[in-house]
């Protein structure tokens, strides 16, 4: 059975990047769920295991656990999902550690709505291979 829409996990502490990007990705003819805080998301990630995400765009830095940890986190669970970081701050080395990590992209606030476009299709394309 094919899945009709993909579902995108927002997870920033920001609300109204929250909101931003779910109106972006849902005017793409995606769901899109939105989660203010890390622990929150992987309460329902690990509480809700038949929930099929196709693509996180992830803050790097959030108060408790951080971008990279719950990635860190998801990798040790064997879950594959694609992950799009975003960040307001230009870090070369936690660029260099997401991406070394299996990271798709990572973009820095504000992004351009086209550039985010592209790299949440790419990302997409990654995740179906996983499947």
């Amino acid at each position: 059975m094919t899945k009709s829409k993909a579902l995108i996990a927002i997870v920033d502490d920001d609300e109204s990047v929250c909101r931003a990007i779910k109106r972006l990705v849902r005017s793409l003819g995606m769901e899109a769920h939105t989660f203010t805080s890390a622990q929150e998301f992987m309460q329902i990630v690990d509480g809700v295991p038949c929930i099929q995400i196709d693509c996180i765009v992830l803050d790097v830095q959030m108060p408790g656990l951080n971008g990279l940890q719950v990635q860190e986190r998801l990798l040790r669970e064997g879950k594959q999902i694609p992950i799009v970081f975003i960040t307001a701050h230009e870090e070369a080395a936690v660029r260099e550690r997401a991406l070394a990590a299996g990271a798709v992209a990572f973009l820095n606030k504000p992004f351009n709505d086209d550039l985010f476009v592209k790299t949440l299709h790419v990302a997409l394309k990654r995740g179906e291979k996983h499947e």
